[in-house]
């Protein structure tokens, strides 16, 4: 098996390693060759990443800004420690021993005054450590005599001490701006003695389920089709980065229903349409935008499934991501547009891919990139069982999308597009 390799545009990230799928692995049908006019996928995860200006941003509690993206870099304004502590429970020492024991300093208080040779007094672990203290004691290779004095062996200077500033150093950078706002984040930044943070914000998206044809609940009538993307689409807007204001369902005629979906409110930056993105009687959605004097910014890609997809910029500023009406269609779709200009709304950079050995049966084909879902166990990823461009199953237990490229083999390494 080939060794996992980094592409170029991106460095491996970890990922957690669940079981892989037992069942074997599906011969996947050849694609068509590229029409013409599809962007490279590559290019078009880039071009919609770029198109974009980042959202202004604004200072937030430390409450209210989890899961956003920094807009400035996170500095300490202090050393981190600001001061030298107390590693262990025990006795901060100065000089050889026995040391007698003048005191004692818990975490949160300071014990005035210096230790001179031959002293010590009693501390907690995250104390601070008195003047003229050389080391710490710890409290289990310690023994406090009935005399007064403590007996042990010496510590070497510095044992058990964080030094003031061994974490960082005043001023030191600690998030670069664009980075997302974790947990482990907002204690960083509370630790500094941060109460705000300046962060830009997700960016609203309203989705507009097209298809006159779909059930919205229950079993699908003869002859129909239950709605799967109105359910899974604003949880993936999360999951990208977005905030899903608004889910509604359009029918596909009269023409001016999209329309008048598309441009009928003002509380989103975003609008995604899925379906009608294709060029059938009832796809309306690349006319609606040309005849609005949208700027097109990507109007399909070389890849299969998705290659319907497209990404256009509205004249008042809003961008509209048009996604086919296949549900595993629409996923790879929002993978490649949504989640990229997502991304480049917020200031972050565009999701590293890792690139490791893929196993399976597929048949490539020329100049497409073909996604399919794939389980990964740490070492290498494996094409899942059970999917097409309308079928769910394989992407709804995956650990990410492969991008297979035009002239993969079994075994050979493509990107990962994490699922999870």
């Amino acid at each position: 098996m080939p060794p996992v390799t980094a592409a170029a545009t991106a460095p491996p990230v970890p990922v957690p390693a669940p079981a892989l799928v037992s069942a074997p692995a599906p011969v996947l049908a050849p694609a068509g060759p590229p029409r013409p006019g599809e962007l490279p996928w590559v290019q078009a995860r880039m071009r919609a990443h770029a198109a974009p200006r980042p959202w202004p941003a604004r200072t937030v509690p430390l409450a209210d800004a989890v899961g956003l993206t920094l807009a400035d870099a996170l500095r300490t304004p202090h050393p981190l420690p600001a001061f030298d502590t107390a590693a262990m429970d025990g006795y901060a020492v100065a000089g050889p021993g026995p040391w007698r024991v003048r005191g004692e300093v818990r975490a949160g208080t300071v014990w005035a005054g210096a230790l001179a040779a031959g002293e010590c007094v009693e501390i907690s672990t995250g104390a601070q450590v008195p003047a003229g203290a050389c080391a710490v004691l710890p409290v289990e290779a310690a023994l406090a005599g009935d005399d007064g004095l403590v007996y042990g062996p010496v510590p070497p200077p510095g044992r058990h001490i964080r030094r003031a500033g061994e974490d960082a150093p005043a001023g030191s950078l600690l998030a670069p701006a664009g980075t997302p706002v974790c947990p482990a984040l907002l204690g960083l930044a509370a630790s500094c003695g941060h109460d705000t943070l300046t962060v830009r914000p997700a960016p609203r998206v309203r989705v507009l389920v097209t298809g006159d044809e779909l059930d919205h609940a229950g079993p699908p009538g003869p002859g129909r089709v239950r709605d799967a993307l109105g359910p899974a689409l604003p949880a993936l807007v999360a999951a990208l980065g977005g905030e899903c204001r608004e889910v509604r369902h359009v029918h596909d005629r009269p023409a001016g229903s999209l329309a008048a979906a598309v441009h009928g409110t003002r509380d989103a930056e975003v609008v995604v349409v899925t379906g009608s993105t294709s060029v059938g009687a009832t796809d309306q959605l690349r006319r609606l935008l040309a005849e609005a004097g949208a700027r097109p910014v990507v109007d399909t890609v070389a890849c299969r499934p998705g290659h319907p997809m497209l990404l256009a910029e509205l004249p008042s500023g809003g961008w509209v991501v048009g996604l086919p009406g296949n549900p595993y269609a629409a996923l790879v779709a929002a993978h490649t547009l949504l989640g990229p200009l997502l991304a480049g709304l917020c200031g972050r950079a565009l999701a590293p891919l890792p690139l490791v050995p893929v196993t399976g049966s597929l048949r490539p084909a020329p100049g497409l990139t073909r996604l399919v879902p794939v389980t990964w166990d740490g070492a290498g990823a494996r094409i899942a069982a059970g999917h097409g461009a309308a079928f769910l199953r394989a992407a709804a237990v995956a650990d990410a999308l492969a991008a297979i490229p035009p002239d993969w083999t079994d075994g050979a390494p493509a990107p990962l597009l994490l699922t999870r």
